[in-house]
């Protein structure tokens, strides 16, 4: 077996711990090694202080050179609470030969892929065989062969599953589960499916693994035929096919095979629910969900997380607060995951109060934490908020990522702040760093094209060190749509239209461009390239939730059991709002009609229908909270502005691009969106 360079671990010194309540002059206390392992596993996984406390005592008291306490004491500070691997990597090196449960104890704590490191785990393997002499057991191999599936390690994976036959734990399923799960992650699935037969019966659970694999790969058909051929299925073995017919986007077979099972969990639930949501069904994940509730099953900790963000997506901000509230009454720790949804949910609902409330009490933040209120902040024109907190993070020693500055670039390009958006960009490798995706480069496109500096953001685009994307110049075509340059709009719809041809949006965008201009035979020339290709225009759709219940709008459809009222609503709003001085904006209709006709498909728009709802339905000072699937026009947004003065009401309207808080006829995004 060929080895790997052992790895050096740095010295340490613990000189810098003491008791917090003792002094030189003061004894150690005497403690039992049964007591100190009873305080370790009681007080020190979740406080720091202690665990630095009682290690300082078992190095005084000489505990520390039994194998256990040392071996606990590692486990401690492996902890991603702590975020502090390096100090547990420092820890291990004091250990005197270390032997099976230590090292097993350091190669578990490599695998958190934020504060471990997977290949530690390996080299730790290859220096407990040649240099500690130390016996791996049954709990050694799950752990490496996950490590080798992180890394790409395929060579060393297969010389540890030689290793596991010789040493005769070949029959150990939980074992032989973690080799399966290894191969199928480098797509050697029939591999993992000869594992089955070897050493043995397989359990379920082996089954599964290899259905798994089969779903991630993509082998449909493959992974059915496995199901059927199951000598034995658990309820797992269905989750296994649900999720995986899910993440395939087979999400109807998965829903079928979920509405067939005799039995279900909690997990079966989370399936069909994150299966939903993965697919952007957020209003059939919300109905699942409320049938969960209906057949009186308990969602546990692990589920909130999906539902949340079927909450944000739908806008549910009374849903998101039960859910919240839930959380409360059942004491769930509010940890990084639940934190960073419940952020998320409220600040996509348009609390950003709410969403900094529950920021500020996650004691453990990630860093999709910190991401989740920076991108709240700027998608509802907060910049100079977004950018604080960027600050705040980086005081904490919160390590930024590529995610995190593409929030902070988004808040500039909403904001106008052409110069700090671009220093950011400019500072991202030498400070953070960070090397700047396509991603970042097209923000910084939309930041030149929305300030109007066309010209700058060509050529920005042209010096760009990759390929500019259909993002990136998307960015620059709509720019070309807000301060109308028809002959450069012209120029990137034809390009986008060829690089996308099957992007509606394209296709929509250059019509919009050509109708504003008047240019009625080239709107025809697109439509009737969009007919010769089969590419359906995406219909508008607004979404209101009152009272737990999703209302969804459409351009001039009238399934809503209210039309005829809501109908009247409109027209006497639209009254209203003409002695008001609102008069509206035809250019945005994109057909060579009479006036009067494109008035009435303005009016039509399906967030008017979803405003002239919420005034029928709410109480008078009510908040209004709309969710449109789309960009809003500007005569939309002009209308929105004016009812928000005329009924004193605030509206708070989520598009596809950003948020709209409209109060007393003014937008939060001042007209720049």
């Amino acid at each position: 077996m060929s080895t790997i360079a052992t790895t050096t671990f740095p010295s340490c010194s613990f000189k810098q711990w003491s008791l917090s309540t003792t002094t030189e002059a003061t004894p150690t206390p005497t403690l039992s090694q049964k007591s100190v392992l009873e305080i370790l596993n009681k007080r020190c996984f979740n406080s720091l202080q202690h665990l630095r406390q009682l290690h300082a005592i078992t190095l005084r008291s000489g505990h520390f050179q039994y194998h256990y306490v040392s071996g606990t004491i590692l486990k401690c500070y492996s902890n991603p609470l702590f975020n502090n691997f390096k100090t547990a990597l420092t820890v291990f090196e004091t250990i005197q030969k270390p032997n099976v449960f230590v090292c097993n104890v350091l190669m578990n704590g490599c695998l958190d892929l934020d504060t471990g490191d997977p290949l530690v785990a390996i080299t730790c393997y290859h220096n407990m065989i040649l240099l500690w002499d130390s016996r791996p057991n049954n709990f050694t191999y799950p752990t490496l062969f996950k490590a080798c599936s992180i890394t790409g390690s395929l060579k060393e994976g297969i010389q540890f599953h030689a290793h596991v036959l010789k040493l005769g734990f070949g029959a150990d399923n939980h074992i032989k589960t973690a080799a399966i799960q290894m191969y199928a992650s480098f797509g050697l699935l029939e591999d993992a499916r000869r594992m089955l037969h070897e050493n043995g019966e397989s359990d379920v659970i082996c089954w599964n693994a290899v259905i798994n694999g089969y779903l991630k790969c993509g082998e449909v058909e493959a992974a059915h035929e496995l199901f059927v051929k199951m000598p034995k299925k658990n309820v797992g073995s269905w989750n296994t096919m649900i999720t995986g017919l899910a993440r395939c986007g087979k999400i109807e077979d998965a829903r079928n095979l979920f509405d067939e099972m005799g039995e279900r969990n909690e997990i079966s639930w989370s399936a069909i629910i994150d299966g939903y949501i993965k697919q952007g069904c957020f209003k059939q994940a919300m109905e699942a969900f409320h049938r969960m509730q209906r057949e009186k099953v308990k969602p546990k900790q692990f589920l909130l997380p999906s539902v949340l963000a079927a909450c944000a997506n739908l806008g549910s901000l009374d849903q998101g607060r039960w859910i919240h509230s839930y959380v409360e009454r059942n004491s769930f720790q509010v940890n990084g995951v639940l934190g960073t949804a419940l952020v998320d949910m409220y600040a996509k609902c348009g609390r950003l109060d709410m969403a900094w409330e529950v920021f500020e009490k996650v004691k453990a933040k990630h860093v999709s934490t910190w991401n989740a209120m920076i991108w709240g902040l700027s998608i509802h024109g907060r910049a100079e908020d977004a950018i604080e907190l960027f600050a705040k993070m980086q005081e904490e020693k919160q390590k930024p990522n590529g995610v995190t500055l593409l929030g902070v670039l988004n808040a500039c390009a909403h904001a106008g702040m052409v110069e700090r958006g671009t220093d950011l960009l400019n500072s991202m490798k030498g400070v953070y760093g960070i090397e700047p995706r396509v991603e970042h480069f097209g923000c910084v496109v939309d930041l030149l094209g929305r300030a109007g500096h066309l010209n700058e953001a060509e050529k920005f685009i042209k010096s760009m060190p990759m390929k500019p994307n259909a993002a990136v110049l998307g960015a620059l075509l709509n720019a070309c749509r807000i301060h109308g340059n028809v002959e450069l709009g012209e120029q990137l719809g034809w390009i986008l239209v060829d690089m996308e041809p099957r992007n509606s949006g394209r296709y929509a965008l250059l019509s919009n461009i050509y109708a504003k201009a008047g240019r009625w035979d080239d709107v025809t020339r697109v439509r009737k390239l969009m007919k010769e290709r089969g590419v359906k225009t995406i219909p508008g759709i607004s979404m209101m939730d009152l009272g737990g219940t999703v209302h969804e709008f459409k351009m001039g459809e009238g399934s809503h059991p209210q039309m005829k009222e809501i109908y009247v609503m409109l027209e006497n709003l639209m009254d209203k709002l003409r002695n008001e001085g609102y008069s509206p904006n035809t250019s945005m209709v994109s057909f060579d009609i009479e006036e009067e006709e494109k008035e009435a498909t303005l009016k039509q728009h399906s967030e008017k229908i979803a405003l002239a709802f919420g005034l029928i339905r709410t109480e008078p000072g009510t908040t209004l909270r709309i969710v449109k699937n789309i960009r809003v026009c500007e005569d939309c947004h002009a209308v929105f502005k004016l009812a928000s003065r005329v009924y004193s009401r605030d509206i708070i309207m989520r598009d596809r691009a950003r948020y709209h808080h409209f109060r007393n006829g003014v937008c939060s995004c001042k007209d720049f969106w």
